[in-house]
């Protein structure tokens, strides 16, 4: 299975609980989106299939080997004893059905939330007893994504669990859950990676990105490799360069704040806008961490009015170009030449 940088302590607990005496049977896995949480599980679920069929099997915190039949079948997504419960692509029909995985085609979008249908086939099967050997595991990326009838419908299923059944649920925004699938799950939480992990895990993903790509996603994804990760290919490097050179000159003849708001009004450029949403309050944390005295108010207010502007950007259908403008006008403000102009 693929490896996981980072969360060495969240494997160790998950493992020591499914390995004592009273293994819990739902677990909630949270923290932010794209730090690893469903890689992670998948790892974790082939461990536990695996170490149920065969009793001889090392126990380690290792993911198995890419090779065994366990990680073979859960990568195919053949294994009988494995459930994953996700996002699906469907065809247009009633009764709804889904479209077979080997004629998906890469630009196929799948529904906004989970289906309730989706849960009601899995009670389906976990009516009849696990195949390879007493122990099953479903995994739920992500119970956000519930409808109300889905998450009333998996309630029954944790209030009542199979046999040897384990339930791994992803989330990233746990308060959004009913409180009774909260209460009977084991929480374990996820932690932002530090800059290390972040540029190990950056640079086993992307393995072509040179350092000055590497150290701006390294902000821009804030401890979620996932996040940063997704957000490449959009000259993250030039973006921090930018305001770098923003905060040090001043920006006075508007040119390079100009040339910044130009750079996202075309249309296929919504996602370089996104990544500069989340990078200007990055790069603005990154400053005030290595601030003091005056100058650090200045940075925390200057962070402040950029992380609530980039906040309501997208939901408010701001003008990009006005927003960028702005944004880096908080930047170019902190200039030593600028300071107590306005922005």
């Amino acid at each position: 299975m693929t490896s996981i940088i980072g969360h060495d302590a969240a494997v160790d607990a998950f493992l020591a609980a499914m390995r004592g005496p009273r293994p819990p049977h739902a677990w909630l896995f949270t923290g932010d989106q794209g730090l690893g949480k469903a890689s992670l599980a998948k790892r974790l679920a082939a461990r536990l299939l695996a170490e149920a069929a065969d009793q001889a099997f090392p126990r380690t915190a290792r993911p198995i080997e890419e090779d065994h039949p366990t990680a073979r079948l859960i990568a195919a997504r053949s294994h009988p004893d494995y459930h994953l419960i996700e996002r699906e692509i469907w065809e247009k029909s009633q009764p709804p059905r889904l479209v077979p995985y080997d004629l998906r085609k890469d630009d196929d979008k799948p529904s906004r939330s989970i289906r309730v249908i989706q849960i009601r086939w899995l009670q389906q099967k976990l009516a009849l007893a696990p195949s390879l050997s007493g122990r099953r595991v479903v995994l739920i990326d992500a119970a956000d994504e519930f409808e109300v009838e889905t998450a009333n419908a998996l309630l029954k299923s944790l209030e009542e669990p199979a046999q040897g059944t384990i339930f791994i649920l992803i989330s990233h925004s746990p308060g959004r859950l009913l409180p009774t699938i909260r209460s009977r799950c084991r929480v374990l939480r996820f932690s932002a990676l530090s800059d290390a992990e972040m540029r190990s895990a950056i640079r086993t993903g992307l393995q072509d990105a040179d350092e000055a790509e590497l150290s701006a996603l390294i902000q821009l994804g804030q401890g979620s490799p996932g996040r940063a990760i997704k957000l490449s290919g959009v000259d993250a490097a030039g973006m921090l360069s930018a305001l770098q050179s923003a905060m040090e000159s001043g920006d006075k003849d508007n040119r390079g704040r100009l040339a910044l708001a130009a750079s996202m009004t075309a249309k296929a450029s919504q996602p370089r806008f996104e990544a500069f949403l989340g990078l200007v309050p990055a790069f603005l944390a990154a400053e005030a961490k290595k601030t003091e005295g005056m100058r650090l108010a200045a940075v925390l207010k200057a962070w402040e009015a950029c992380r609530d502007l980039a906040s309501h950007a997208i939901p408010g259908s701001l003008d990009p170009q006005s927003v960028t403008l702005t944004l880096a006008g908080h930047v170019a403000a902190l200039a030593p030449s600028q300071r107590g102009a306005k922005a």
